[in-house]
């Protein structure tokens, strides 16, 4: 669409503007200006370059309302082309509104400039912010720089000692610029009436069978494209594999064709094309970590059943299927498993979880609301407290949330519940695999709590080692390590654990999950005691026989064992493990409000090192603050530092 001109500029140059940009009639444009592919130019802005000259916009720039672009007669800047300019605006940059950026000035690639900011005769670097009401000038911005509201740069010193941008900055930002990208849909058909009309009658008959399901197949689109985005945004690089039915159910995926785009379209539609070259098999998008050399995310977007059209189907809780009359298909129960592994990826490498939600206009501005942050460091209380969120938002879209609290950045976001889901979806599906790994152990000795942790630790990139001790050692910490276990393959790695627990039976074996970047143990868990026939599958064939974590130790009693019994084996099993790493145990509780708060009182000290009369306190405590919320803490005593916060009891 045309800009208008004023009637002095007939003499000046045309802009030049690509046919994917979008400049409104209500906004000036004039004179030697390139507009670059799917920018956006809102109403109200004046970018004229009468006197300075020439402009360039480059692609997927936002030009928000109220832009004020123009340029001295003299002084140029040199673009990322290597020619001359009186302004370069970079790639994916935002100008928000009421901002003035007067020439020579130069902004880079994914820049951020805030409200009414000011850049005059000045290089502002790639992918910094500048926020609202500042003054950039006479001045350059190294890369990555965040600028803070009301500040005056004005000499290089300044600019210099500015701080890095922060992922909550970048966060915002992005915010930002998406509710103007969503305009953007509305200003292209507001003029439209053959755009308009037909919107009108979809919402309309939003009720009708059809309508619901092309409406379901966009959204599913916008899921992938959001978790692409979120994973580009931090850094991370994306990849592919495929499987077909055999190696899926042997976890032997291929590696598929590399992801070479860097940009969100790039990325869905190199993704697009994976998925069109294995039609009929399981494929599924990586996000990696390139420093740390790990993956951050796993997510199947393409089943054999699906259509290649349905990216994603596979991986909420709210494929094609669900306006038909199938809602309990298989394709749905795959669902609720993959909610749950995330869930149990996520714990395992100590990220926490987080829940937001959304009606449907706030959806479609992505404007969600914060629900809560799940402090449990279980896997079914998540899942509990993940359907509780879906419970009371019902008719809303709901989102799992993974946070990384050490970085205070987000590692996954993952639509869980859309307006047309029944929320008790998600309890059919995740309880019966839960069942499933607690009331059938593994035939071969080993729990399905460790072959999952033993996946977990694979998926996230850590190698699994082992160590044995005989009772005596196990008294004075003092264990052997057994042969070195260098695959990366779960089935081998198994059939290691299972010879060193035939090889050192009636010992103490433990399982090792080892960084062998940074050199450390990142998990230690104990898979074989003297006292167990069949290795650890008894806990998770029986967890009501609680009196078997007790015997096996050796130090208590029958007695002991009945009281310790109150108590859940995970409970045990995490007190075991910090009091075999030598930490202490202490307590906390909270009433209703304090626990909103986050005001906890401490417990009782509790100054024993035996497990037997740990737990004897714990209970006491339980009882003792009944109708409350009591937390478990693992306290390092040689630094003085927590090591461990884990709710065990609810009102």
């Amino acid at each position: 669409m045309a800009a208008s001109t004023a009637p002095w500029s007939k003499n000046l140059a045309e802009p030049k503007i690509d046919e994917s940009a979008y400049v409104h009639s209500f906004s000036n444009l004039i004179g030697d200006v390139y507009v670059g592919a799917k920018v956006l130019i809102a109403p109200g802005t004046s970018i004229r370059a009468d006197e300075g000259h020439p402009f360039y916009i480059g692609e997927a720039t936002n030009i928000q309302d109220g832009v004020v672009i123009h340029g001295l007669e003299k002084g140029r800047v040199v673009g990322d082309d290597g020619r001359e300019y009186s302004v370069w605006i970079g790639q994916q940059t935002g100008i928000t509104h009421m901002a003035l950026i007067h020439g020579p000035a130069y902004v880079g690639d994914n820049c951020f400039i805030g409200f009414r900011s000011t850049i005059f005769n000045a290089r502002v670097g790639k992918g910094c912010i500048v926020m609202m009401h500042a003054l950039v000038q006479d001045v350059e911005i190294p890369p990555g720089k965040y600028v803070p509201s009301g500040a005056v740069i004005t000499n290089q010193e300044q600019a210099d000692r500015l701080p890095d941008v922060e992922e909550g900055d970048r966060l915002f930002a992005d915010h930002v610029i998406e509710i103007n990208e969503v305009m953007l849909a509305g200003y292209k058909c507001a003029a439209d009436a053959a755009c308009i009309n037909p919107i009108q009658n979809e919402l309309s008959g939003s009720e009708n069978g059809s309508n619901g399901k092309v409406e379901e197949k966009m959204s599913i689109n916008a899921d992938i494209r959001t978790q692409v985005r979120s994973l580009l945004n931090q850094g991370y690089k994306i990849g592919t594999e495929y499987a077909d039915e055999r190696r899926f159910k042997t976890k032997s995926w291929l590696s598929g064709s590399s992801i070479q785009g860097k940009r969100e379209d790039q990325v869905v539609g190199e993704l697009s094309a994976v998925m069109a070259e294995h039609p009929g098999e399981y494929v599924r998008f990586i996000g990696i970590d390139p420093n740390a050399k790990r993956r951050v995310l796993e997510v199947i977007i393409q089943r054999p059943q699906d259509a290649p059209a349905q990216v994603g189907a596979s991986k909420t809780p709210a494929p094609s299927y669900s306006n038909g009359q199938g809602n309990h298909s298989s394709s749905n129960g795959s669902v609720g498993s993959n909610i749950e592994e995330q869930v149990r990826s996520l714990i395992t490498q100590g990220y926490k979880i987080g829940i937001e939600h959304a009606d449907k206009r706030r959806f479609q501005t992505k404007s969600w609301l914060t629900d809560s942050t799940i402090e449990t460091t279980r896997v079914a209380d998540a899942v509990r407290a993940l359907e509780a969120s879906m419970a009371e938002h019902t008719g809303e879209y709901v989102r799992l949330i993974g946070i990384d609290p050490h970085a205070k950045r987000r590692v996954l976001e993952a639509i869980i519940q859309r307006p047309d889901d029944s929320p008790e979806q998600l309890s059919h599906k995740t309880s019966a695999p839960t069942n499933k790994s607690v009331s059938a152990p593994s035939s071969n000795g080993l729990s399905a709590e460790t072959i999952d942790e033993v996946r977990n630790l694979l998926a996230a990139g850590y190698k699994i080692g082992t160590e044995h001790a005989d009772k005596r050692r196990f008294q004075t910490k003092s264990w052997h390590s057994c042969s070195p276990i260098e695959s990366t393959r779960e089935s081998e790695v198994i059939a290691a654990l299972l010879n060193c627990m035939q090889e050192h039976a009636g010992e103490y074996v433990r399982l090792l999950g080892i960084d062998p970047r940074a050199k450390r143990r990142v998990s230690e868990k104990i898979i074989q005691r003297p006292g167990n026939n069949s290795g650890p599958s008894q806990p998770a064939a029986a967890p009501t026989a609680t009196p078997t974590y007790n015997s096996s130790n050796g130090n208590g009693t029958s007695s002991k064992n009945a009281t310790t019994s109150k108590l859940d084996p995970e409970i045990v099993t995490q007190v075991r493990g910090l009091l075999n790493q030598g930490y202490k145990i202490g307590t906390e509780h909270a009433d209703k409000r304090r626990f909103q708060t986050k005001s906890w009182h401490s417990c009782s000290p509790i100054e024993s090192t035996r497990e037997s009369e740990v737990l004897s306190a714990l209970e006491g405590c339980l009882q003792e603050h009944a109708g409350e919320y009591v937390r478990l803490i693992g306290i390092d005593p040689s630094v003085k530092r927590r090591v461990l916060e884990t709710v065990i009891q609810r009102p």
